[in-house]
């Protein structure tokens, strides 16, 4: 009997590639798209779920729409936007994977009887020979990789999980798709915008559906000193050196952020550099816990190279001493511990230290 898999599919180039390859693996595979948004002056539930629909037909295998809006809202959507109200840059991606399109698909499987999940992620699983652990890697193509964005899955998912495009490059994946006849969704454009978003207007869409509205206020040296207006704390991350006001004679970066005195720090590139940070919230995957000391490779922002640094277990977190000082450490991002292409695990930024 043919094994059954559940695969999420979102209507792009990736997942049709991994519809695919599991048929001719002999998987009996369904698809399922999840609508997570819908804009308020539209009941069409996308684009997206119609590519999906198409591909589907074409691998004659079924295919499943089920709508998660209430609980995207509640899990992501609400709390993205209290993460920008607090002065944090939050990252949905690994929140929506956390709490909804994981634990969502998983869900489904369960309640059609699929025996497995799966996803268009560029990431691998095994099982440690010695610890019986189940592991989460690396993809094989460096510059897709998506294992960071997945260090919150757990043992029993990544058991169950299958990730078809691990071993692939993205240009292979195209090709599969081409071949299969998937004309329309090989020349999509990649999507680089938050889903419920798509207009990039982060402010705009937390004015609109948050009723504490931004407020402008101070631009204020290292020292204190106002040196300029702002446009509202949430408008700004660490690091960000564009859109900033203020004639300085030379480049000035954001520093810090005050949501409580609503001020926003202003200064040299030197200020964003950080030599540790805590995180909370770990998920571990390789390990049962963190060795006081251990040393690791970690990954503060999907876009980033991993770092050298230790890590030390403190009252529920993980506290990461960095070999060299990082820049732009940023709370409300996550840091993803590495061990070679091993995932040990991650948490969510809460505290950076310049020590």
């Amino acid at each position: 009997m043919k094994k059954r898999v559940l695969l999420g599919m979102s209507g792009g180039v990736d997942s049709a590639a991994a519809a695919k390859i599991l048929t001719e693996k002999g998987y009996e595979v369904s698809g399922a798209t999840f609508i997570f948004f819908i804009p308020e002056t539209s009941d069409y539930p996308g684009q997206a779920a119609e590519d999906a629909a198409e591909i589907c037909r074409k691998l004659g295998i079924r295919h499943y729409i089920f709508d998660m809006r209430r609980d995207f809202s509640k899990t992501v959507i609400e709390p993205f936007i209290e993460s920008y109200i607090s002065g944090e840059t939050p990252n949905p991606c690994i929140d929506c994977n956390r709490t909804a399109k994981i634990p969502g698909l998983f869900q489904k499987a369960d309640e059609l009887g699929f025996e497995y999940a799966a996803t268009g992620h560029y990431a691998k699983t095994d099982v440690c020979k010695t610890s019986g652990r189940n592991l989460l890697l690396c993809g094989s193509d460096k510059k897709k990789d998506q294992s960071y964005v997945l260090y919150n899955l757990t043992q029993n998912e990544l058991g169950r999980i299958l990730f078809p495009l691990g071993d692939l490059k993205k240009d292979e994946v195209r090709l599969i798709a081409a071949q299969a006849g998937f004309t329309k969704v090989v020349e999509k454009a990649e999507s680089q915008d938050i889903c419920f978003i798509p207009d990039g207007d982060y402010v705009n869409f937390i004015n609109r559906r948050c009723p504490r509205k931004i407020q402008p206020g101070n631009f204020i040296s290292q020292d204190g000193t106002v040196i300029g207006k702002h446009k509202g704390v949430p408008c700004y991350t660490i690091g960000q050196r564009r859109g900033i006001a203020c004639a300085f004679g030379k480049p000035f970066y954001v520093t810090a952020k005050n949501p409580a005195a609503n001020t926003v720090t202003l200064g040299e590139e030197a200020g964003l550099f950080s030599g540790e940070l805590t995180a909370e919230k770990i998920n571990l995957i390789s390990i049962p816990e963190i060795i006081p000391g251990m040393e690791a490779s970690v990954k503060t922002r999907y876009s980033q190279r991993s770092a050298p640094a230790r890590l030390y277990p403190e009252d529920g977190g993980v506290r990461v001493i960095f070999d060299e000082p990082q820049r732009a450490l940023t709370t409300g991002q996550s840091a993803v511990f590495y061990d070679g292409e091993k995932v040990i695990g991650g948490g969510v930024i809460t505290c950076v230290s310049a020590k």
